[in-house]
């Protein structure tokens, strides 16, 4: 949990070293490049947030099984959170 947090908080702070050598690589205004970067890290944010929490709730049947329970929690909701998306970004004019 605190590996996830800190790799979204590199991702969608606007100091991190490593957001202001991707925006310039990209010649792109710093501020665009981090709002383009909150979408993507706040949806995976929120779903190891949800895995998270599936964990606890299942630690008590062990460490297997509450491993396997999560990751297939966690795989169904990042399908479910691009599936969602997609279907977002289709009805957008264009």
């Amino acid at each position: 949990a605190c590996m996830a947090g800190a790799v979204c908080g590199d991702h969608i702070s606007p100091i991190s070293d490593t957001t202001i050598m991707a925006s310039a690589g990209a010649e792109c205004k710093h501020v665009h490049h981090v709002s383009s970067q909150l979408p993507y890290a706040l949806t995976v944010a929120a779903v190891s947030f949800l895995t998270f929490v599936v964990a606890g709730f299942t630690q008590q049947l062990g460490v297997v099984a509450s491993a396997a329970i999560s990751w297939i929690f966690g795989i169904a909701m990042i399908f479910s959170a691009l599936w969602i998306l997609k279907r977002i970004g289709s009805r957008q004019p264009h």
